[in-house]
């Protein structure tokens, strides 16, 4: 066996050396400016892509979610209806946060949300629930129109029996802020 490997090794294992030319490339400044402009490209065209999906996503979510509003908006007056107190205050600060512009404000005038806020505070029996109405309806009061509505309805005469917190100075802050903005718009705050 040990003749036979001997006999074969020289074709099997020829070293015949191969002439392979090694090309050598240029490792000048010119090859790295490449490379470096090239990453800067890939770079630019990601962040171009990552602001195109912003922008998109951001118009979508401006036709989408005023939908949205308007149903939360009748959400929130919903929970003025429902018995426990908890659910009545989530729905009285979620109005107080939807009444940024004279547009919600009425919004809210028109799908009942002022009337049961005004039916809330005059059946409250703690002060956050008192406290959480009040703030709702002094939001609601900064439009003009709906403070209109408001008094039309006898908020006058319901926040003024609405009684005096000894725990909570923040109910008389906003009973005193909403008879002031009645006063301010000339309604007699008497009645």
């Amino acid at each position: 066996m040990g003749t036979i490997a001997a006999r074969l090794s020289p074709y099997l294992w020829r070293r015949t050396p191969i002439n392979l030319q090694h090309r050598r490339y240029s490792t000048s400044s010119f090859g790295r400016d490449e490379q470096s402009i090239e990453q800067e490209a890939e770079r630019k065209v990601g962040w171009l892509l990552k602001l195109i999906f912003a922008g998109t996503a951001t118009v979508i979510g401006y036709q989408i979610f005023p939908y949205m509003g308007d149903n939360l908006m009748q959400q929130s007056v919903s929970l003025l209806e429902v018995k426990d107190p908890l659910f009545k205050r989530m729905g009285a600060s979620r109005l107080a946060r939807f009444a940024i512009d004279d547009e919600r404000r009425m919004k809210i005038v028109e799908i009942g949300g002022a009337q049961k806020l005004l039916n809330m505070l005059e059946s409250a029996r703690d002060d956050r629930t008192r406290k959480e109405s009040l703030k709702a309806l002094f939001a609601i009061s900064k439009s003009d129109e709906a403070a209109a509505v408001l008094h039309q309805a006898g908020a006058i005469s319901i926040i003024r029996s609405t009684p005096e917190s000894a725990e909570d100075a923040e109910v008389g802050k906003y009973k005193s802020n909403l008879l002031s903005r009645f006063q301010f718009l000339s309604y007699d705050i008497r009645s």
